[in-house]
Formats: C-alpha cells, structure tokens, sequence
C-alpha cells in the first residue's frame, strides 16, 4: 500500500486497523481496537479521553515505544511495525521528540547541555541558529547556565520542550506535559508549544485530560474503550468539556 493509496502523504505519522492487546484467553484486555488515524504535519493535535480509553497506548504505538498486535504504524512515509529494534531506536532518535509529564533532565548539566544532550549522544552537531531560535521561543535565553535544581518546574519543562525541539525532530509527542505544573506555568508551556507550531512548523501530538490544555491543540482526538470515538476541529476549553460529558454515551454507541 502506497501513501497515496493510505491518503496520508500530508501525515506525520498514521495508523490503520490497529490493535493493542494484553494477555491472552479470558484474561485478555484490548487496549487499542481497530484504531484508523492521520496525523497531520505542522499542526497541534490533542489526544483525550476517560481513564483506560487508549490514549496514551495509541501516543506510545504511533511513536515507537509500544509494538502493536494487530495493523500498521507509519511514521512519515516510513512503516515502523515489524522495524527492528536497533532501526526503530535510530528513528526514535533521528525523527522524533518527546516530552513527558516527568521532566527527565539530568541534574548535573545545566540547561543548555540538556538540550543538546540527545543530539551530543547521536554524534550530532546542534545547529546554532535554530538552537538559539528555540530557546527564544521558550523564553530560556537568561536561564541556559542554571542546573536543574536552580530551576522552577515551569522553567524545568521548558528545557524539556526546548530538548525536544532543538534537534528539529518530524514529530514531538508529549504525554500530560504540563501535569506536573501550575496552572500558570502550565499555561507558559503550552503557549510555546503552541507557538512552535505557528512559528517553527512543529507537529506536536499531545495527550491531556486537561479541556484547557486541549484548547490549545488545532485538533481533537477523543478515545473511548479503545476507539477513536469522535474529532473537535479549532476546540474552545467549554467545547471540549462539554465533549467529554458525553463520553460514556459515544463508547457504547460507536
């Protein structure tokens, strides 16, 4: 099957018919079931749904870090299912970012550091110019020699935000980015998210429970029992909750 054929040539990365399945016999437990969905480059997409639904299974299976029991991932034009794991490491490293509720920085380099981390680590030679842009667009410029420790959550996740986008990766996925924040430094973070996306060209796949932290997202997924269930396009926080108060309803109907 070409991308033409798929219709996903515009798509950051795509799944079709796919299954997640743990366990086998009675105690077998479908994470994912028959999941069909387009990415689109350049664009905010926002992951949601009630607690167990699939969400961050789908995040994980369209990123690399999950293999998938049944169905094809695609990330570009590039098939990951069936990729071995030396390649799908490579990928991972080459051609996505990622941003986690936890901010994973290592405590003993300073911000600057690690945001180039990754890239030192793959032998890489971090472009300056873009580098510099990023950090602008974060708002770490007066922070880059502070560790860590010297460092508030908020300003925390923006170097993780800054890692993930400084090696110019096709696709950031972030999981509950800004769970572990305030909701004004939340609000800091996702704002720059946003703005990597108008102002760098950026495809950020984001999952959240948060109805505000989805109004940022050009787009909405919403997963129900491991379905993708319904899509909000241009979402307000009020439409988004009132989505959601329906949830129960699009699972046993879809």
């Amino acid at each position: 099957m070409t991308g033409g054929e798929r219709g996903v040539t515009a798509a950051a990365a795509a799944a079709r018919g796919v299954v997640k399945a743990y366990g086998s016999g009675e105690t077998r437990v479908v994470a994912l079931d028959r999941v069909d969905v387009d990415i689109m480059r350049g664009a905010f997409t926002a992951i949601m749904g009630p607690s167990g639904s699939g969400k961050s299974t789908l995040m994980h299976c369209l990123a690399g870090l999950d293999s998938v029991s049944e169905g094809r991932i695609w990330v570009g034009e590039q098939e990951i299912t069936g990729l071995k794991d030396k390649k799908l490491t490579r990928l991972r490293r080459d051609r996505i970012g990622f941003i986690f509720q936890a901010f994973n920085l290592l405590p003993t380099l300073n911000a600057i550091e690690n945001i180039t981390l990754p890239m030192d680590i793959a032998g890489r030679k971090p472009d300056q110019q873009w580098t510099d842009r990023v950090i602008q667009t974060v708002g770490l410029a007066g922070r880059l020699k502070h560790r860590p420790n010297q460092l508030s959550g908020g300003q925390q996740q923006r170097v993780a935000v800054a890692r993930a986008l400084a090696a110019r990766p096709e696709i950031i996925f972030g999981d509950e980015p800004t769970g572990n924040l305030d909701s004004r430094a939340g609000a800091e973070v996702l704002g720059f998210l946003r703005r990597s996306v108008d102002e760098l060209g950026q495809t950020i796949v984001m999952v959240t429970h948060d109805p505000v932290a989805a109004s940022y997202a050009d787009r909405v997924l919403y997963l129900a029992d491991g379905r993708l269930v319904d899509e909000m396009h241009r979402p307000t926080a009020e439409a988004v909750l009132d989505r959601m108060k329906h949830f129960d309803t699009l699972g046993r109907v879809s």
